[in-house]
């Protein structure tokens, strides 16, 4: 028996949603196992991510899949095609921040409702690819929530092999995350990220794609033994984000990956005469896991993630 991968056009129902076709990809294997849900594009700048998406499914052999699949790469097609970082164009909100999403509220709301209906409701797992955004370098690591069925969604960020692998917490977390979404309907979900800063980068598509592979060995969906994962996998138990107390212009004195010390300096905010407004430094020792690149930032601006409390992952 063979499996079969057919190509359609998704439209959420809501009526301002009406006119937006999502390409997507529906996979059904040669035998039964669980259903996943692989998104791409919840940010439409994301490229590497939503490239991901696209090259696994084109590379899946569904006579070796055991299962099924609704692969979306771009789930917020506006933010895709203006370009828009971080938000839906519509409204100014972070999708990725709006979920479960509801129709009672605005078109990224409506819109997150029906990606969670349509898509992530009907899974058994899902796995939500992203990468730095337009103005955001990312050093690769995958989140998992704190949640009744966690052991599965740490189970699979830790088979996506990837630097680093990090808890959410559901009180002290972003919230309104596609995976804390899942978890709270008690549907193991991860989100992976790798690449960044606009650029289509070949390393981090191939990263995310063996990282669904594995995943989905990890998940008995295709054929072989998972990947064990690499010596220097970190567990972050406290990720700390830093940012700025005025717009002005942002000046990094480190890159992603680096290793930081408690109360080193890691930028300043000047304004355009040159001035120093605002030195920036670390709270606690840590490595650099995103890192803003715009050197325009507004009041409060986002400048840098930092992973903390780092701990060997003992698989």
């Amino acid at each position: 028996m063979h499996g079969v991968i057919e190509r359609r056009t998704i439209v959420f129902p809501d009526s301002r949603l009406a006119g937006v076709e999502h390409p997507a990809f529906v996979a059904r294997g040669a035998s039964d196992g669980p259903h996943v849900a692989l998104l791409g594009g919840i940010h439409g700048c994301e490229y590497s991510s939503i490239a991901a998406v696209t090259r696994f499914m084109n590379e899946l052999d569904t006579s070796d899949l055991a299962g099924s699949i609704t692969a979306v790469p771009v789930v917020s097609m506006q933010s895709f095609e203006r370009r828009s970082p971080f938000v839906v164009p519509e409204d100014g909100k972070n999708l990725n921040r709006s979920f479960p999403g509801t129709y009672d509220g605005t078109y990224t709301d409506a819109l997150a409702r029906g990606i969670f209906d349509e898509l992530i409701a009907p899974a058994d797992v899902l796995i939500d690819l992203h990468g730095g955004d337009l103005v955001e370098a990312l050093e690769p690591f995958v989140i998992y929530d704190a949640s009744p069925v966690e052991a599965q969604a740490r189970s699979l960020a830790i088979a996506f092999g990837l630097p680093y692998v990090v808890r959410e917490e559901p009180d002290a977390g972003l919230g309104g995350m596609t995976c804390s979404a899942a978890a709270a309907a008690g549907i193991p979900a991860v989100i992976a990220e790798a690449g960044g800063i606009g650029q289509l980068g070949s390393e981090a598509v191939a990263m995310l794609v063996d990282g669904v592979r594995n995943a989905l060995r990890s998940l008995e969906m295709l054929p072989g033994p998972a990947q064990s994962p690499p010596d220097d996998m970190r567990e972050v138990g406290a990720f700390v984000w830093l940012r700025c107390r005025d717009a002005g212009f942002w000046e990094a004195a480190v890159a992603v990956g680096d290793a930081v010390g408690e109360d080193q300096l890691v930028g300043r905010v000047k304004n355009l005469w040159g001035d120093v407004l605002e030195e920036i430094h670390s709270p606690r020792d840590g490595v650099v896991l995103f890192l803003t690149t715009s050197a325009a930032v507004a009041d409060d601006g986002l400048l840098l993630g930092l992973g903390a409390e780092l701990t060997p992952v003992a698989g």
